[in-house]
């Protein structure tokens, strides 16, 4: 199993506590995903990202639901690899 986060890449320079906002996920669980494909969008400090697979697998589980909030480590879901 891989986990899913918001690199940290796109933390750097982020005052300490601040938190992103999930505001869109573009698979759902079960759904089959290569690496590098875009599976969800966050806003941080207003500034939209994408959030990408790490690598092959199916979505095991999404953990934070569209419209949350997260921390910086956060785990967004679960990847099956394979």
């Amino acid at each position: 199993m891989t986990d899913i986060v918001l690199a940290d890449e796109f933390w750097e320079g982020v005052e300490s506590g601040t938190e992103a906002l999930l505001d869109r996920w573009l698979v759902g669980e079960g759904d089959r995903v290569k690496a590098g494909q875009v599976v969800a969008g966050a806003v941080l400090v207003k500034t939209s990202v994408e959030i990408a697979a790490p690598a092959d697998g199916v979505i095991e589980r999404i953990l934070v639901a569209k419209d949350a909030t997260f921390a910086r480590g956060a785990v967004l879901a679960i990847l099956r690899e394979g």
